[in-house]
């Protein structure tokens, strides 16, 4: 009851000094002057009180396909509009999950579900080839709010592995699983298992074909697409979440890992800063620890987002690649070196777009 009651304490309190105040007034204007004035004071706290911005973002959504040489010119224009339209697909389930309150972890999930399950992006079903023509999957995901965050590293059964890096974050004491171990661990959860053939795609195939016949000519290799996906997220009670999920890249040898099951490299998120997930050459990724110096960039200097992601993109990474953050107010960035990366945003406010060449600044 007294609990129930601590609020009031403050007007209680008024109310009694009012009532004592009153019996000492020995003329009625002192009494009606004495009334006004307190009247003033007990409403006060109420017309103090800080009106919502109507203007400020809710819940915000950015996603990502991979970067690299996406040009225009070299596109087909029905491929093109495939992935306009996947993309969108991917904004608007995303954008309805944190509308209906889910959380910034709930949507990057299943965000990364859909691109997972399509094979126009190097994740999932449409994962690239290693040297020995097998598909190697990695995943991670991470919570803003508690700084929890799990991997999958290796993987080649998982149907969608950004679910296992997910159960690995809940349902486990670790951060990373790899291989068999992780695929023990995803069937224990009750995860959806395949046969590696699922994640077949013959034009995934014959780019496997095309760099082994230039290694055999000892031709360098064109800049590629780095097809890894990604999401991050700002929902309505003030959380980030990061997530990040790829095949690796193309013709990889001897268990090669790249930065996006390791958090800090390809994914991190904190909600004292921002949430990032990257896309590019893994391994300056690691080297740099590119998603997380972002997040220090804000934490310590008190750079900006927008500043922090270009110096770290721009000027500092040396490679080729590009990230997505939001941070904790709603603001976006994705910069990128490269001529495109297949992404867009979503946010409350109505605002939604979808690009995939560049400029990356507008």
């Amino acid at each position: 009851m007294i609990n129930m009651l601590h609020p009031f304490f403050p007007y209680i309190f008024l109310y009694g000094l009012y009532g004592s105040i009153l019996k000492q007034m020995k003329t009625i204007t002192n009494k009606l002057f004495t009334i006004l004035i307190l009247s003033f004071l007990i409403g006060l706290p109420s017309c103090m009180e800080t009106k919502p911005d109507k203007n400020k973002t809710e819940y915000v959504l950015v996603i990502h396909g991979g970067a690299g040489n996406i040009k225009k010119k070299n596109m087909k224009p029905e491929k093109e509009a495939l992935y306009i339209k996947k993309l969108t697909e991917v904004l608007e389930k995303g954008a309805k999950i944190l509308k209906n309150g889910g959380s910034a972890l709930d949507a990057v999930e299943a965000t990364i579900r859909i691109m997972e399950n399509s094979p126009l992006f190097n994740s999932g079903k449409g994962a690239v080839f290693n040297a020995d023509g097998k598909n190697e999957l990695d995943a991670s995901i991470m919570d803003g709010n508690t700084l929890n965050a799990g991997a999958v590293a290796n993987v080649t059964i998982i149907k969608n592995p950004i679910s296992a890096a997910r159960k690995v974050m809940t349902d486990s004491k670790h951060v990373l699983l790899i291989k068999e171990g992780a695929e023990e661990f995803a069937k224990q959860q009750g995860l959806e298992i395949v046969e590696p053939e699922y994640f077949f795609d013959q034009n995934r195939w014959n780019s496997l074909q095309k760099i082994k016949k230039r290694e055999e000519a000892e031709k360098p290799s064109p800049d590629e697409k780095h097809g890894t996906c990604g999401a991050v997220a700002l929902d309505k009670y003030g959380n980030l979440a990061a997530g990040t999920s790829t095949g690796g890249m193309t013709n990889k040898k001897f268990g090669r890992v790249g930065d996006s099951p390791i958090i800090g490299a390809g994914t991190y998120a904190n909600n004292k800063t921002c949430a990032v997930s990257a896309t590019g050459h893994g391994e300056f990724f690691i080297r740099n620890v590119v998603a997380y110096d972002i997040s220090a960039l804000m934490e310590y200097k008190k750079m900006t987002l927008n500043n922090a992601a270009n110096y770290v993109i721009y000027e500092k990474l040396n490679a080729n690649g590009g990230i997505i953050a939001v941070d904790k107010d709603g603001n976006i960035a994705m910069p990128f070196n490269t001529s495109g990366m297949y992404r867009g945003f979503i946010n409350s406010n109505g605002e939604m777009e979808v690009k995939l060449y560049g400029n990356s600044i507008n």
